[in-house]
């Protein structure tokens, strides 16, 4: 769930001399005040689009380059790449996020304009809303996996685990996708009060209209931040413990060097999923209080929040570009992987490519490594 153009467009015009906005979704209402714009609503209409469009170019690039790097990489049958399957499925769940961009970008730069029809309107949300929900869930996932790589390190099973993270994976597009059904359901293409603007925004039933908005709002908080946040928090601080224990007496060796980047890099993970996330979903539930009665509204308070979701949810769409950096190109295998795919694709004759093979650490790849060898997250 997302607040789109369209709805952006159809509030500022309700913005005007009679800020009326109880006609909007996914937005705070005043539903007896009259309010005057306090910002320059232009100059955030341009600033998403420039956000959006940098989101667009960086995360398309990097997250295409993570996933052609990984399918080679799935050619591979060492055990370091058992856990590819999760990055691989990140990848194409951010990637799906970025080709939807340009859409929205289309929508505001014609001011909320939706410039498709509604099948359109309902299969751009859909997509969209589908790898956003499945990229939060697969980093969760990552989190849990890594933990138990490093927990479960040379037993048996490796066929079994597999088996498992499939069926994991599967689940993850199934949930996300019943995460984005009722929302998108209620989607329609309308035309504006305020002039011949054709919008995509969700119609819910009159009678429940406030009940179904707080509802979506509430349930995107639960599964976007509630759930998987304590989650990847948990893992990640176990794993960084599993680590701490098993630090070597002297502080200078390169195996506690490691160990010690694999802390700061699991902390990177929890730090830039809070910053990229917390602030939306603060967001939301505010947004979400205001509508129940709980928190009072004045105009000010108004104008702050309006602008506060969209360059919040504008933040939260930058883990689209931070995730291949931490999951992957921090990664001295992904790097190995990185050159073997450019540098050294056709150097099989000069041994090249069987140099860095034999230089490569078997880390179970991406989950870290067993705590007696160099933990490269």
């Amino acid at each position: 769930m997302s607040l789109s153009a369209s709805e952006l467009e159809d509030l500022w015009e309700s913005f005007g001399d009679l800020n009326f906005s109880d006609t909007l979704s996914n937005i705070s209402r005043v539903d007896s005040m009259v309010c005057v714009t306090a910002f320059n609503r232009s100059a955030l209409l341009y600033s998403m689009c420039v956000l959006y469009s940098f989101i667009f170019v960086v995360g398309l690039a990097a997250n295409a380059l993570v996933l052609w790097v990984n399918i080679r990489a799935q050619r591979d049958s060492s055990p370091r790449h058992e856990t590819h399957t999760y990055i691989a499925h990140l990848a194409v769940a951010d990637l799906c996020v970025c080709a939807t961009l340009p859409v929205w970008v289309s929508s505001l730069a014609q001011h909320g304009h939706w410039p498709f029809n509604e099948v359109a309107c309902k299969l751009t949300h859909l997509m969209f809303s589908v790898n956003l929900f499945s990229s939060i869930f697969f980093l969760a996932c990552m989190s849990v996996d890594r933990y138990l790589s490093v927990k479960q390190r040379g037993e048996e099973g490796g066929a079994r685990r597999k088996l498992i993270r499939r069926g994991v994976c599967f689940g993850v597009w199934l949930l996300a996708l019943l995460a984005s059904i009722p929302d998108t359901y209620f989607l329609r293409l309308v035309k504006s009060a305020h002039g011949d603007t054709m919008i995509c925004r969700p119609e819910y039933p009159e009678e429940s209209h406030r009940e179904w908005m707080v509802g979506v709002q509430l349930s995107f908080i639960l599964m976007g931040f509630v759930l998987p946040f304590p989650i990847i928090a948990m893992f990640y601080a176990l794993l960084a413990r599993a680590f701490s224990h098993s630090s070597s007496s002297s502080s200078s060796s390169p195996v506690e060097q490691e160990r010690r980047m694999s802390r700061r890099v699991i902390l990177a993970y929890i730090v830039v999923f809070l910053a990229c996330w917390g602030p939306y979903h603060a967001g939301l539930l505010v947004d979400a209080l205001v509508q129940l009665g709980l928190v009072p509204l004045t105009c000010g308070f108004e104008n702050v929040l309006f602008v506060a979701l969209h360059l919040t949810q504008c933040l939260s769409l930058l883990h689209c570009c931070f995730n291949p950096i931490l999951y992957n190109f921090i990664n001295k295998n992904y790097r190995y992987d990185l050159m073997k795919a450019f540098i050294f694709k056709y150097s099989t004759r000069t041994g090249l490519a069987r140099l860095i093979e034999t230089t490569n650490v078997s880390d179970t790849e991406y989950s870290a490594v067993a705590v007696e060898n160099p933990p490269l997250i």
